[in-house]
């Protein structure tokens, strides 16, 4: 009797052992070198989609108490094998006050000075060069903001149908091309109150971030207060790079239907590349 439950101790303590190793495995991949997220919002349109999942790297900055996943540690100052982003970069970031997870674009590293004027973006005096593309065409489907239970949208007014009299965002497109040669394209909505900000210069140590959909992203251009980032946010609080779109579903996927998960999945979304286009630049930063 005393030797059975011996061995039954033993093998629950094992189990126990076995499973706090698997935990702390995850836990490190995960604060380390990669870990999946996903977008709930359309501040990041065009580029990223609400349904998309991504694959996010932790090293390619070095890592600080925002790179733990989950929000575990304590936020202490500093970074270990710390490097910048480049201008253009998506990255992921703890917000400085809630420390909820935003995703936005590095825009303006320590030393620049951040304005916009009528939409424009100006970073240290010079405007960066925009080009109008032709309107980006994209089906309306659960997960598309305003629909399903996601209420209102001001990209609700850019919804069109097409020839076959299926629902279409037709969202107008802008791409921008930043001092070092990053290019990507952003949504422009017209005139809105993001359209003038600054002149801001930014702090050491700090960055300033923005979403693509320019005028509907809550970042370092909007207030704490509006759930924006207040503002350069310090190096510190940046988590990880955004490499690659893994997949990204439509919204109509069940969790009792295994076939629908497949059904909606999106075509043409998985594999796409998250590092912005780079071109060569004679210009001095």
């Amino acid at each position: 009797m005393a030797k059975g439950t011996s061995k039954d101790e033993g093998s629950w303590g094992k189990l126990i052992r076995d499973i706090a190793v698997i935990l702390l495995l995850v836990l490190g991949i995960h604060s380390c070198a990669a870990k999946p997220f996903y977008i709930p919002s359309d501040s990041m349109m065009p580029v990223l989609r609400n349904g998309d999942r991504l694959l996010v790297s932790k090293y390619p900055y070095g890592w600080s108490y925002a790179s733990v996943s989950f929000h575990l540690a304590p936020k202490i100052e500093g970074r270990l094998f710390g490097k910048l982003p480049e201008r253009g970069d998506i990255v992921v970031l703890e917000h400085p006050e809630t420390r909820v997870d935003y995703i936005k674009r590095v825009i303006g590293l320590p030393g620049d000075t951040i304005e916009m004027r009528r939409g424009v973006l100006i970073i240290n005096g010079k405007p960066v060069k925009r080009e109008q593309q032709p309107d980006l065409l994209i089906p309306v489907d659960p997960n598309t903001p305003s629909h399903g239970d996601r209420g209102f949208s001001a990209l609700d007014r850019f919804i069109t149908r097409d020839t076959q009299g299926r629902e279409t965002l037709a969202l107008p497109i802008v791409r921008e091309a930043l001092p070092g040669g990053a290019s990507y394209d952003t949504i422009d909505m017209g005139p809105t109150s993001n359209d003038e900000y600054g002149p801001k210069k930014v702090p050491a140590d700090h960055l300033f971030l923005m979403g693509d959909n320019r005028d509907g992203s809550a970042d370092s251009r909007v207030p704490s207060e509006m759930l924006g980032l207040g503002g350069p946010v310090p190096f510190d609080t940046i988590a990880g790079r955004a490499e690659i779109v893994t997949f990204s579903t439509d919204g109509t996927a069940r969790w009792y239907n295994p076939l629908s998960w497949f059904q909606a999945l999106r075509s043409g979304r998985a594999g796409t590349d998250l590092r912005p286009a780079r071109q060569e630049t004679n210009s001095r930063e």
